[in-house]
């Protein structure tokens, strides 16, 4: 079997399996979201922190309440990772320092999980299961909150009313994330990746010395990493890793976990407008994006240039031989067109066009189909981006799920879009333009150009992937990268907090023949335009720069 036709029937495999989980685990999220019921664990957690669940929340007060519990998780993980030296089960390592405790602790809250320490040389097994890991299952269900607060604002009228973030919160982590992750975990288990809370041991000799492994609760944290899309690895490999990742199934198994909540969100939200075709819109839309690019990956990096390409059958330069050219190049797309950023091959050694199209993927807003809820919130504000131009073009008032789009929905919407292009390229025209920023460039010329880029593009978009050939770990990195992170995650919170409760507060309009259907593949095909559209014009002249710059000169 050629390795072209390989990646092809994973592709396969990976659509239909994702096909079978979809209905099911979207319909299981519509109840959770929607139940009156609390179960006895839950209760005991708001008796523990003093919330009342039945009370509804408008914008304000949810919003505070996501950046109060999240202001908690930076503290918390920033504390431990100071007092790391002190703390039980640190394998010896000593305490973070406070750039880095500072920048893995807004990374791991802001769902980003960017690293720029190894991990099986920095962090012990309190700081890796007690701090890391809980970050991944509570950061994915703040992210799941708040996209449901936007769909409630869709569903509901004549109240400024969201729900209640605490009982989100809780439902989201107890009744989706944990099961999962429990299942999974054994799955990976099976597979062979790694779960103890073993020390630091020799594993074998190489070069003439001995190479030392720590052990570690890798199984349980590698399911959360990839269902939250989160991607911090517990080794500094990630998921190239063989204690993280030692077959190709479980290679494909994880893509499928990267995968899964993102694209069952759409039935979640159709279910809970009461308009399945309209989840099937935004699902058609995802679909669309996702396969366009990891066609195109693949494409890239499967074309010949040269004898030692032929012999290596494509751009086999910082891919594991477990895995080849086709399961590289569809995590990689998996994993920047979601907010994940784990990794199982080297993103900077990819073809000028493959590093520039997994750069892409972030850029759009990681919306296709994005990360366990951001990328679904993401994606409706670009419907109602959408809808409002499909208006303009035919001189009517845009409307979207019966809700009016006026001047303050619009001005919500694009502020959201605007956040994160303005920290990426802010933050890269600074760092390009000071001296010593430059210094942690590895590579001259476009390449290391891409390596700024892709750096600020990861920690703005919350994605958290590299290209690895930066060094990331000085004071102006950690602390600019942490800056953009929180930034990137919490200030586009607030537009689409205020903007669902502006739609909650409306009154449904009824459906009339001129009415934009939204639910037809013509919107869907627009939805896909204004998305490449407004991405094209936003950061075309720094990908000319960069990876296209590069792309063109090989």
């Amino acid at each position: 079997m050629s390795p072209v036709t390989a990646g092809v029937l994973q592709l396969l495999a990976l659509i239909a399996v994702l096909a079978l989980a979809y209905r099911p685990l979207g319909d299981h999220m519509a109840r959770v979201y929607t139940s009156e019921k609390h179960y006895k664990p839950e209760k005991w957690i708001y008796k523990a922190i003093g919330a009342n669940p039945n009370a509804e929340m408008h914008w304000p007060a949810y919003l505070r309440a996501v950046l109060a519990f999240s202001a908690v998780g930076v503290l918390f993980l920033y504390g431990i990772q100071r007092l790391q030296g002190s703390l039980p089960g640190s394998l010896g390592f000593v305490s973070i320092d406070p750039d880095q405790a500072f920048n893995t602790a807004a990374s791991f809250v802001a769902n980003t999980n960017w690293q720029s320490y190894y991990g099986e040389q920095a962090m012990g097994h309190v700081v890796q299961t007690g701090g890391l890991a809980v970050q991944n299952f509570v950061s994915a269900a703040v992210g799941m909150a708040v996209a449901v607060a936007l769909v409630r604002g869709f569903a509901r009228s004549r109240t400024g009313e969201l729900g209640n973030f605490w009982s989100d919160l809780v439902r989201g982590t107890l009744r989706i994330l944990l099961p999962i992750s429990v299942i999974g975990a054994l799955v990976l288990v099976a597979c062979g990746v790694i779960q103890n809370f073993a020390g630091i041991h020799e594993v074998g000799q190489f070069m003439g010395g001995s190479r030392q492994w720590n052990g570690g609760a890798a199984a349980s944290q590698e399911v959360i990493k990839e269902l939250g899309t989160n991607g911090g690895g517990y080794f500094n490999a990630n998921s190239a890793h063989p204690f993280e990742n030692p077959t190709p199934f479980s290679n494909l198994f994880e893509i499928f976990l990267i995968l899964l909540i993102p694209f069952a969100l759409t039935r979640t939200f159709g279910r809970m407008v009461g308009n399945l075709r309209q989840g099937y819109a935004i699902l058609a839309t995802m679909g669309i994006i996702w396969i366009g690019f990891t066609a195109l990956m693949m494409w890239t990096e499967f074309a010949h240039h040269g004898p030692a390409f032929d012999v290596a059958g494509g751009a086999m330069e910082g891919k594991e031989t477990r895995f080849g050219i086709g399961g590289s190049s569809i995590f990689a797309v998996a994993t920047t067109l979601t907010s994940t950023g784990a990794v199982n091959s080297f993103h900077s050694s990819y073809t000028g066009f493959g590093g520039g199209i997994a750069m892409l993927g972030m850029q759009l807003g990681e919306i296709a189909p994005g990360g366990v809820g951001s990328g679904l919130y993401g994606m409706l504000i670009m419907a109602i981006i959408a809808v409002f131009i499909a208006g303009l073009m035919v001189g009517r008032t845009p409307e979207y799920l019966g809700k009016k789009i006026g001047t303050r929905e619009i001005k919500l919407a694009a502020c959201y879009i605007l956040v994160t292009p303005a920290l990426v390229l802010c933050f890269t025209a600074a760092a390009m333009a000071l001296p010593t920023p430059g210094n942690s460039i590895t590579n001259s010329g476009a390449h290391g150009f891409s390596e700024i880029l892709y750096a600020y593009t990861s920690g703005a978009n919350n994605n958290g992937s590299a290209f690895a050939g930066l060094n990331a770990d000085t004071q102006w990195f950690n602390s600019t990268i942490g800056i953009a992170m929180l930034f990137g995650r919490f200030l586009p919170m607030v537009f689409v907090l205020a903007l669902a409760g502006s739609l909650a507060e409306q009154k449904p309009i009824p459906e009339t023949a001129g009415t934009l259907r939204t639910d037809k593949p013509l919107y869907a095909g627009l939805l896909v335009g204004t998305i490449v559209i407004i991405t094209g014009l936003t950061y075309f002249p720094a990908l000319a720069l960069g990876p296209l710059a590069e792309g063109l000169a090989s």
